[in-house]
């Protein structure tokens, strides 16, 4: 993907384009305190109508009661369109389709396929007896099931466990041809990293979308630790960005949301009109950044202000 000669007239213009849609991703809580921040953020993001909003499964499915009910929750008490995510570890075959019948039957219509990880933190994946081996086996059983829309991840940078980048992106392709119809990539710093990536992707005749994965940096600290677990690499003038700012957390917001609003609009600019926003659950930065792209709340048909109008993303 060549980067577009033609940029955004200024930097901090809202992109304000009909196209511009994104879609964020929350985890279910633990906790009271945790429900409780999980939906203050939830209403604070419903209004910039999201084109869906995801919901994790822990590692092992240790979270599927919590994902349901939180999925289950997000359609019945807000106008979001929830999906869910749905894996292939310690579960069998039947167990799996029988909570994808589930969600087609409260009116959940999207599911984020997923291999999934090991019950315990690194430890070796292997693939339940009686369940679907991979993601790609998962897809396809979806689609026995119902006419679900089905999304799977993407690597920029590679599957920690693929042999190769040729082997991760072959398993790419399989899962798009089982079924799936749009790919979400791990988190990606490097905007470069993602137009190689996109590049390779085009050249394997991968044609659905493939949307990046965006984090906000609540905790620089924290991101370089899950990074280097997940095979996300961290850039150095990333550490330099945030060097000595540990113990300033007003400040690691504001330039959190400044690097990744610029990582969007240098993306828009090469034509990427879909943006996954993985939110940890909280709303400030992610809402903060979508302002700054032109993402916001439809003014109310009361509202007889001449100040043009920008819409949030269509569904």
């Amino acid at each position: 993907m060549t980067a577009s000669t033609e940029a955004s007239p200024l930097i901090a213009a809202p992109l304000g384009k009909r196209d511009l849609n994104v879609s964020f991703e929350f985890f279910p809580p633990k906790t009271d305190k945790m429900q409780t921040q999980l939906w203050e953020s939830i209403k604070r993001l419903e209004p910039l109508n999201p084109s869906f909003v995801s919901v994790t499964y822990g590692a092992g499915g240790s979270t599927r009661e919590r994902t349901h009910d939180t999925v289950a929750r997000i359609r019945k008490e807000t106008s979001l369109a929830p999906a869910a995510h749905l894996t292939c570890v310690e579960a069998t075959r039947e167990e799996v389709n029988e909570v994808a019948k589930a969600y087609w039957e409260a009116g959940v219509k999207h599911i984020v396929a997923l291999r999934g990880d090991p019950p315990e933190v690194g430890g070796t994946y292997s693939p339940h007896p009686g369940g679907y081996p991979y993601a790609v086996d998962l897809v396809k059983g979806l689609r026995d099931v119902a006419d679900f829309e089905i999304s799977v991840a993407a690597y920029p940078e590679v599957h920690p466990a693929a042999a190769s980048p040729e082997a991760d992106l072959d398993n790419l392709k399989r899962k798009i041809d089982a079924g799936a119809t749009r790919a979400i990539t791990q988190y990606v710093f490097d905007v470069d990293m993602y137009r190689r990536f996109m590049d390779r992707v085009r050249a394997a005749g991968i044609t659905v979308p493939v949307v990046p994965g965006i984090l906000p940096v609540t905790n620089f600290a924290t991101v370089v630790r899950f990074s280097g677990a997940c095979g996300t690499s961290v850039p150095k003038w990333m550490h330099e960005l945030f060097d000595g700012l540990d113990a300033d957390p007003e400040s690691r917001k504001l330039v959190a949301a400044t690097l990744a609003a610029e990582q969007c609009r240098a993306l828009y600019d090469d034509g990427v009109t879909d943006f996954h926003f993985y939110t940890l659950n909280r709303a400030d930065l992610v809402y903060a950044i979508c302002h700054i792209l032109g993402v916001r709340a439809a003014k109310p048909a009361s509202d007889t202000t001449t100040e043009p109008k920008t819409e949030g993303a269509s569904a």
